[in-house]
């Protein structure tokens, strides 16, 4: 019998013998024809190279192997029994982990609060975040979801796609680059002061403006951008302490347009557009506490993502 597996069903049908007090009884019971369960019980027997009940015409008693075989055969059908009970409670009530991956600035920016929420209103679900901008193999590294912020369309594959929202990115300063007065009313009068700049590969540093009050006046402006970084922390952070106009996802710089460290310049004009999509490895068999998650994300990222 080495290298082979026993049929979990022959278990269940002995059991049903042994408790029955009978293949007829059993039977019965089960639906299945007398013949059926006694050639099955003969092959369990065959399997295991051991006899587990002596026959007679009239009845039958078990062997010393066969109350042995019957104790572990029971026990083994209790685990399966419960091991079915836990994946129908899961499919029922969403609890477990939800193991998912979120770049550093939505982390940090559009996460926070989503969370907590979250786990105070589903308190049987457990949340594994590793927060890196790295693209996570999602079935690969045993992930459920990846929140992915792009500015083009996710390429296609066998993953399910779900929007959460537009992170439009804005034009922002320190309010002490400005003369109060005399905020920049155009890209043009964007040329005398520093820019910073979020590094894209190896595209040359450019604005490209777009005018929301105008559909197709857009404006393109070649940079020479006193720090370049791919870390939207520390632009932000510089463009705090004074040091130039910054392009950035609205989002990120919320809390620092309502607090009156950054404003906005050029309010009526985009600087770029991207979207926070979910990404998950599969749609059918998607536990409850995935697609709790995973709408929780939906409902409250719009939310997060606006700057009013």
């Amino acid at each position: 019998m080495a290298g082979r597996m026993l049929d979990l069903n022959d278990f269940f049908y002995y059991v049903q013998v042994v408790d029955r007090g009978g293949f007829t009884a059993a039977g019965r019971l089960l639906g299945v024809p007398k013949s059926t369960l006694s050639h099955r019980i003969q092959q369990l027997e065959k399997n295991l190279d051991v006899r587990l009940l002596n026959r007679t015409s009239r009845r039958f008693v078990m062997t010393d192997a066969g109350e042995e075989f019957y104790r572990h055969a029971l026990t083994m059908l209790q685990h399966a029994g419960q091991a079915e009970a836990a994946m129908r409670q899961r499919q029922s009530e969403p609890s477990g982990t939800v193991r998912f991956t979120a770049p550093l600035s939505v982390a940090q920016f559009g996460l926070q609060t989503i969370l907590v929420d979250f786990v105070r209103r589903f308190p049987k679900v457990d949340l594994f975040h590793h927060a890196t901008s790295r693209q996570v193999d999602l079935v690969g590294e045993n992930f459920d979801v990846a929140i992915r912020a792009h500015s083009a369309p996710l390429p296609d594959s066998t993953l399910v796609q779900r929007t959460l929202g537009p992170a439009p990115w804005f034009l922002f300063a320190a309010p002490s680059l400005f003369d109060e007065t005399q905020l920049p009313g155009s890209p043009a009068d964007l040329a005398p002061y520093p820019a910073l700049y979020m590094a894209r590969g190896a595209t040359p540093p450019s604005w490209h403006l777009r005018n929301t009050t105008a559909p197709g006046d857009d404006v393109i402006l070649r940079l020479a951008p006193r720090i370049v970084s791919d870390d939207l922390i520390s632009l932000k952070h510089a463009a705090r302490a004074g040091l130039g106009i910054v392009a950035l996802p609205g989002y990120v710089c919320r809390d620092d347009i309502r607090s009156g460290q950054l404003v906005r310049v050029l309010p009526h004009w985009l600087a770029g557009t991207s979207t926070l999509s979910a990404i998950i490895p599969h749609r059918r068999g998607l536990l409850p506490s995935v697609r709790a998650f995973v709408d929780c994300l939906a409902t409250e990222f719009p939310k997060v993502l606006s700057l009013d």
